[in-house]
């Protein structure tokens, strides 16, 4: 089992830039992750996915050139760093662990952490 818990959310104005954490209970070598988000009122949809050795990063349309995935094996832990934030990026933020790459749906990952909330005001 790998517990994964996420922070770092917040409530900010657009235009400004955060990172979200996700750190493992254990060794995330082996596993390709992700994030996921899911905005108010709406289904969780894919936002990032990274190869287990980070060498290979795939984006949602939506986010590409404004959000950048990455991972620390050494340390456990993914993250997101998030830049010119937009109204609609407002939504829990979710990461996850998985066992292929790219996997942009939700039954491709097995471990997922309980999320991490960001409002962005415009």
């Amino acid at each position: 089992q790998l517990k994964l818990v996420e922070s770092g959310g917040g409530l900010l104005q657009a235009g400004n830039s955060l990172r979200l954490t996700c750190a493992a209970s254990g060794d995330i070598i082996a596993y390709p992750m992700g994030w996921f988000r899911q905005p108010p009122g709406k289904e969780r949809e894919f936002v990032a996915a990274i190869s287990w050795s980070g060498a290979s990063e795939y984006y949602d349309e939506s986010v590409k050139g404004r959000f950048t995935i990455s991972r620390d094996n050494g340390m456990n832990t993914l993250y997101l760093q998030m830049d010119s934030l937009k109204s609609e990026d407002t939504a829990v933020y979710y990461c996850a662990a998985g066992s292929r790459f790219p996997a942009t749906t939700e039954r491709q990952y097995t471990y997922w952490g309980q999320g991490t909330l960001v409002t962005v005001s415009s």
